[in-house]
């Protein structure tokens, strides 16, 4: 009797969708898939679109998979990248909210409670976002400053704000169905900036809903695309702002606010360098 109670509660609740693709994640994908299994909100569904791994991911997914068959299902094929995995991800599930989470990024304690409960109360927002703190490898929050930049712009939406600088987190960002079927599929030819460029789509049409809460970590590793190629990000981000907006003084902030952060990551890989160089030598010494 108390089953079928919390069974109807649970279907009146909005269902959570999130699609997760991962292509050779085993260092970090079963701490993401258990952020999400282990949530107390239960009306979700995780379907992971993996591109082929060969280094045990495989493994770890049919591992949850076999163990929470109703949560998880997932395919193994090639694809042409992320985008193009999130794609064919979001075409397997049915929720009423959708997002997608990185193999190696991971939700907070409560998040997608968070997120449901929003969204019910906002019956209007068609797409939300909430704050993101950033990890390392051992889980540990980094780079600080940097989270509080983006709280302090996350704040309060607004487009023009959003053509200037990309301050929404993908893992802390979710949308209606009705929006995903307006906006459509993401562009498998915008691999670094998959994400703006579908914030910016969406926000074209729809105002932002703010939930003022953290709801993910971002992590920070070697194998990250904002790792390993950050310059070509950014560049990319200019380019894709081009196309929504002809505003001249909007482009001209969003060109300085990308070269400040490019100078700012070059500080930071060369302080890194150093450091890593002096350890060597006091290692060896």
């Amino acid at each position: 009797m108390l089953d079928l109670k919390i069974r109807k509660m649970r279907d009146n609740l909005p269902k959570i969708s999130i699609v997760m693709p991962c292509l050779n994640s085993v260092d970090f994908i079963e701490r993401s898939i258990r952020s999400v299994i282990e949530q107390e909100y239960k009306n979700i569904e995780l379907f992971i679109k993996d591109g082929g791994s060969s280094d045990g991911t495989l493994e770890i997914i049919r591992h949850y998979a076999k163990k929470y068959p109703r949560l998880l299902r997932w395919i193994s094929e090639k694809d042409k990248g992320q985008a193009d995995a999130i794609n064919k991800g979001m075409k397997k599930v049915n929720g009423d909210i959708l997002t997608h989470l990185n193999a190696d990024d991971v939700y907070k304690e409560g998040a997608l409670r968070k997120v449901s409960e929003y969204f019910m109360k906002n019956p209007n927002v068609m797409w939300a976002y909430g704050k993101a703190d950033i990890i390392n490898a051992n889980d540990k929050e980094i780079r600080r400053w940097i989270t509080l930049y983006k709280n302090f712009w996350l704040k309060n939406y607004s487009y023009n704000t959003l053509l200037v600088l990309n301050y929404i987190s993908s893992m802390a960002c979710f949308w209606r169905k009705e929006a995903a079927k307006e906006v459509g599929e993401s562009d498998i030819n915008q691999p670094f900036v998959i994400d703006y460029h579908y914030w910016l789509r969406l926000g074209k049409k729809y105002k932002a809903g703010v939930i003022n809460e953290y709801l993910s970590s971002f992590r920070i590793s070697y194998s990250n695309k904002s790792s390993i190629a950050f310059v070509k990000q950014f560049q990319d981000e200019f380019n894709v702002a081009k196309r929504f907006t002809n505003n001249n003084l909007i482009l001209f902030l969003h060109l300085l606010h990308y070269n400040l952060i490019i100078f700012i990551y070059s500080i930071l890989k060369i302080i890194k360098n150093f450091t890593s160089r002096n350890s060597n030598i006091q290692g060896s010494a």
